[in-house]
């Protein structure tokens, strides 16, 4: 039997910057995950945002794992084939399986890592009891459940998962590159939905290494036609779906395995044990499109580890009302409700065709037009001035503004 205040289940992003904080606080810890190295997964691939970064920098462990990411420092923002804003950016990209080896990097040797799988579970006030697929036993005063979307042991426990909005939205991931040139004109591209009928929210193409990455989110069905088509011909599909891409981007090719992620709104009911807390994707998911999955795993890690398992160690027993304090964290339950709300919000956004989200869509392109049109006035009076159209479309660059103007009506 091993013997340990704290024993993680789950080696992903949430349970290894958990075993990373808790092991830098000198909390003793064992961190229990199959795989000795983290295979390759679609999910997380880049870090963007100075919430985000500031959230992910209260771990502790965002500045040595950032080091081995890649920020592309500028951000272009286009829609309709038009440049509206080159924003500077605070994306880092990374894959996800690079993400969680960098934090595993980390995790202090006090930290006992073990390879294998739980296979059951018994709770109580006082101590928990696992048992592994190799036959070790382990010995906790608390169990953090950060194993994802893996339900076997949740539903050994009672604990069930309610779907919430199934196939809320579909990511697709690829590595995308310049055909007949060295490399883009721009360090990064968020360029949006053309049309509402083509289900698209946005295309997201942010430098890895030395590598363009391409994700693409739309809300479709699982089954849905176009995606086998995707799959097929990414290309023709992407250049059917955003025809006026090209003007930004020049011609391109995509290489690589085509990913696919269906993704379900799901929330855990039956959640308040004794002796077991829920974090990250375990807890409640979250819709990639909205980029706020990171957020909530690093608020529920940092409020976690931070505030609550101290608090916790300091008396004897684990009860529920221990457990409740971190479910009602404020800051918490604030981020909960805030990426929940963004994942149903973008969603009507992208797809309604009431005149109140119309109305939005036209608001959010305006601004970004008045916040490129004031940073090319800045620029203008400090250096060179912001061109209007990507260098890489010159060959229609002399059309597009006015062409780009004149079908705005019939795009949005």
């Amino acid at each position: 039997m091993k013997y340990t205040d704290i024993a993680i289940i789950g080696g992903g992003l949430a349970g290894s910057t958990a075993a990373a904080m808790l092991g830098r606080a000198g909390i003793p810890a064992i961190l229990i995950d199959p795989h000795p190295v983290y295979p390759p997964d679609f999910r997380v691939e880049k870090l963007s945002g100075d919430e985000q970064i500031d959230r992910f920098r209260k771990t502790g462990v965002a500045e040595s794992v950032l080091a081995s990411a890649t920020h592309d420092g500028e951000n272009w923002i286009a829609r309709f084939g038009y440049l509206l804003d080159r924003r500077p950016s605070q994306q880092f990209g990374i894959m996800y399986d690079g993400l969680v080896n960098a934090i595993r990097a980390v995790i202090p040797p006090a930290v006992e890592q073990v390879h294998a799988k739980v296979i059951a579970i018994s709770t109580s006030a006082k101590r928990q009891k696992l048992t592994l697929s190799d036959g070790t036993m382990i010995s906790a005063r608390l169990v953090v459940l950060a194993n994802g979307l893996n339900v076997g042991l949740r539903r050994s426990l009672g604990i069930e998962r309610q779907i919430v909005s199934p196939c809320h939205s579909i990511s697709i991931g690829f590595d995308i590159a310049p055909v007949g040139r060295p490399a883009f004109a721009f360090p990064a591209l968020t360029y949006f939905s053309e049309r509402r009928s083509d289900r698209i929210a946005y295309l997201t193409l942010f430098p890895i290494e030395d590598r363009m990455r391409a994700n693409l989110f739309t809300y479709r069905e699982s089954d849905d036609p176009w995606i086998r088509q995707f799959r097929n011909a990414p290309v023709e599909t992407l250049n059917a779906s955003l025809p006026r891409l090209h003007r930004i981007t020049g011609p391109f090719e995509a290489r690589g395995d085509i990913k696919v992620r269906p993704a379900d709104l799901c929330v855990s009911t039956n959640f308040l044990l004794p002796g077991v807390v829920l974090v990250g994707d375990a807890f409640e998911t979250t819709c990639p499109v909205t980029g706020t999955g990171t957020d909530k795993v690093f608020t529920d890690v940092e409020r976690l580890c931070n505030v609550h398992i101290p608090a916790w160690l300091a008396t004897d027993d684990m009860d529920t009302d221990k457990i409740a304090a971190f479910y009602d964290d404020p800051v918490k339950k604030a981020c909960d409700a805030w990426s929940s709300a963004k994942a149903h919000d973008f969603r009507a956004l992208t797809l309604g065709d009431e005149i109140y989200w119309s109305s939005q869509r036209w608001a959010r392109f305006l601004v970004w037009f008045g916040q490129g049109l004031l940073r090319r006035l800045i620029h203008r009076r400090a250096g060179p001035a912001l061109p209007d159209h990507a260098s890489s479309s010159s060959s229609s660059s002399s059309s597009s503004s006015s062409s780009s103007s004149s079908s705005l009506s019939s795009a949005a």
